[in-house]
């Protein structure tokens, strides 16, 4: 089968997924992310989301969108801030995409005391026509991917199959890619189609009805070939063929191909640029600062290393990028003019 095909039934599996099965996140998960290390990076998210809805022309009603939600956790951090907003809490209805039936009844129980009701869905496809405001933190690099070797001047797909030994292995198809970038013998190259389906598709949804979108995620905006396929399982990278179904398999975002998409069909799109520069342009050291002035000494400690985790350049303030995607015409900060 294709790395794609293997990637979606890993993770995507409604009986045997990984993320149907399990809660993967946090310290007793596999994995902790922005969110969850700190209220402060929902808070700034939340901030921004309101500031996008204002330069649209604060559209009533409007869709706040979030993909792959997770614990609910970036959610209520967006609601909590964007409350002291009457208009815009009055505004918004709540839809998130998910699809594992562990992770709803989780976000279920987070966002209940956040005064708004949720609706589900299995994809974006779903949510309801009209302007949209939609977060996706840390949900593309888990899309499937696509990878190819170069062999003999040509691309050839990468399969996975089965060994002599019965072990999963990876191997070739027999067919060829007419095109692709000159790369050395042996570079791997990979392609995320529904990535970029689905940015197109967001795009083209904001470019016809307005809105904003806001997609966080470690990747990379200009490279050549490489292999970034990787899994995760109890903070720590395991073989992608070890345990399939039990660990987490993401690759890192082609932000120049997400790009490329969305500004395809229309959209205006913003970055991207990195975590560290969003978070600390739009006041993280303040906000930080003010938290800190009523907490004690071990509190100000965390509330530091927080800081330091979301947006130092050793952790994920160089390796994620944010980008974002709006109406043509609106130019939010901290970003450059629109591509």
């Amino acid at each position: 089968m294709s790395v794609e095909a293997y990637m979606a039934q890993c993770l995507g599996d409604p009986e045997h997924g990984y993320y149907a099965t399990r809660d993967p996140f946090g310290i007793a998960g596999d994995f902790v992310t922005a969110p969850e290390v700190s209220q402060m990076f929902g808070e700034i998210v939340g901030a921004w989301l309101v500031y996008a809805w204002d330069l649209a022309g604060a559209p009533s009603p409007v869709r706040l969108v979030e993909l792959g939600p997770g614990r609910g956790t970036l959610m209520a951090d967006i609601l909590r801030v964007s409350a002291r907003r009457p208009d815009f809490s009055a505004a918004i209805s709540v839809h998130l995409v998910e699809t594992s039936p562990v992770l709803r009844a989780k976000q279920a129980a987070t966002l209940a005391a956040s005064g708004h009701r949720a609706d589900w869905h299995d994809s974006f496809a779903n949510v309801l026509d009209g302007p949209i405001l939609l977060v996706a933190n840390e949900f593309f690099d888990a899309l499937p991917i696509r990878q190819f070797i170069r062999l003999e001047g040509r691309w050839r797909e990468r399969l996975i199959g089965i060994d002599g030994e019965g072990r999963l292995a990876f191997g070739l198809g027999p067919g060829f890619l007419d095109q692709g970038p000159e790369a050395p013998e042996g570079a791997i190259r990979e392609v995320s189609p529904a990535g970029e389906a689905l940015t197109a598709e967001i795009g083209r949804r904001i470019a016809a009805e307005g809105g904003a979108a806001l997609i966080v995620d470690y990747g990379y905006l200009h490279g050549g070939p490489s292999e970034t396929l990787q899994a995760v399982r109890g903070h720590a990278f395991t073989d992608p063929l070890a345990t399939p179904g039990e660990a987490d398999l993401t690759a890192h975002v082609d932000f120049a191909a997400l790009v490329a998409s969305a500004a395809g069909v229309g959209a205006a799109v913003h970055g991207p640029i990195s975590q560290r520069q969003f978070l600390v342009s739009l006041g993280l050291l303040e906000r930080a600062g003010r938290l800190g002035a009523a907490a004690d000494e071990a509190a100000r400690a965390e509330i530091r290393g927080a800081v330091e985790r979301l947006a130092g350049a050793n952790h994920m303030g160089e390796l994620f990028r944010v980008l974002a995607i709006t109406s043509p015409g609106l130019d939010p900060p901290p970003f450059g003019p629109s591509i």
